[in-house]
């Protein structure tokens, strides 16, 4: 059984539910639908906000809980009644997007894009154009004072990506009151 498991995000920390292999299952004849039609849009923000390599998310259908399963190569953890109910259980689990499906590199370009055309648009144009890009990015816009812009402009376009998972997947969002501020470290004067 996979111990109960904080894992790091960028800006904190998202706890991830235990799944133990059978529990909660019900049959279709007097259980509890799979498809739960809402979800909670912080959930499916905090999930994209962690979204790595080291753990795969998932939002469980049945439980309407987010589980991670770690990546035994970079982790070194294994759960294994984890990975069995993922493969038994057809449809109970969906895949949150993963870092490739979110492209924070492409963020970070449209970003550059949409500042003024100016000295600040250009050396940050030029600071993502080669080796070390989130770094010298990260320099930049420190350097340009747009820190608080840059995690506003992210935290939107992490809305908009869990967003569209929850269409893509037919869900309702709630609790989408109160979001500003979602995605920002804590220090940042948006967050909540």
């Amino acid at each position: 059984l996979m111990e109960k498991q904080s894992t790091p995000s960028k800006w904190g920390v998202m706890t991830c539910a235990p799944v133990e292999a059978g529990k909660n299952i019900r049959n279709a004849a007097g259980g509890k639908p799979l498809m739960e039609p809402r979800i909670e849009l912080a959930q499916v923000i905090q999930a994209v906000e962690a979204a790595g390599d080291a753990f795969a998310y998932f939002y469980d259908r049945q439980t309407g809980e987010t589980v991670c399963l770690p990546d035994p190569l970079i982790t070194g953890l294994e759960d294994e009644p984890l990975v069995e109910l993922l493969e038994n259980s057809p449809g109970r689990f969906l895949p949150f997007p993963t870092r490739y499906e979110i492209h924070d590199y492409h963020i970070m370009a449209d970003f550059v894009r949409s500042l003024p055309a100016g000295k600040a648009q250009a050396e940050l144009e030029a600071a993502i154009c080669s080796k070390g890009a989130f770094r010298r990015f990260k320099s930049g816009i420190r350097y340009h004072l747009l820190e608080q812009r840059w995690y506003t402009y992210r935290a939107e376009a992490y809305h908009k990506i869990a967003l569209r998972w929850c269409e893509e997947h037919g869900f309702i969002p709630t609790g989408a009151e109160g979001m500003q501020g979602a995605g920002l470290p804590e220090s940042h004067p948006l967050h909540g």
